[in-house]
């Protein structure tokens, strides 16, 4: 099973035809999809001019939203570092049970719908995200700022439940959140 570097390696390369460069950057979201896969997917295609169905993407467009998915992930690979070097100092002092972590799945801000997501590149996403996780809970959506949160109910299997920004569309992360949202 190929991993994300070398997926992004097979989207680069101009040897490959252009089917098979779209298909590894979409494997790459098997990977990190950090809204989850279909709606890291659109909005790569959106901000980046790809149809999502056309087998013959221009490369550049396909290299323009790998080098956006790898920003991202680079900010969340650099938060995971922390995280874990935070956890063990707080390990060594006795506290076991964290306020928060993150389960280790592709997506890291999940949208409840993939049609409503941040404006903006994923990097500068995660980075707003990374921030408001590092720092005290707000009662806000720590992404666009948006004051109007609603809880959604489950719906069914892969329904992602908790407060949904309305104006960005993530399910935001609950230690982001004061008790008073």
């Amino acid at each position: 099973m190929a991993g994300f570097r070398s997926l992004a390696y097979q989207v680069r390369d101009a040897g490959n035809d252009r089917a098979l460069r779209r298909h590894s950057l979409r494997r790459c979201l098997e990977r990190f999809a950090p809204y989850g896969h279909r709606a890291t997917w659109w909005h790569l295609c959106d901000r980046h001019g790809i149809g999502p169905d056309d087998r013959g993407a221009d490369p550049l467009r396909l290299v323009a939203a790998l080098e956006e998915l790898e920003d991202a992930r680079a900010v969340w690979l650099e938060y995971e570092r922390h995280f874990a070097e935070r956890r063990r100092r707080e390990k060594h002092d006795g506290l076991r049970r964290p306020d928060w972590a993150w389960s280790g799945e592709a997506a890291v801000v999940r949208c409840a719908d993939p049609d409503v997501r941040p404006e903006g590149a994923l990097g500068e996403v995660l980075r707003r995200l990374v921030k408001a996780l590092e720092s005290e809970p707000g009662t806000a959506c720590p992404v666009c700022g948006d004051q109007e949160l609603r809880w959604n109910a489950p719906a069914g299997p892969g329904h992602w439940v908790g407060p949904v920004c309305a104006g960005c569309g993530i399910v935001v992360p609950r230690p982001a959140l004061a008790d008073s949202a």
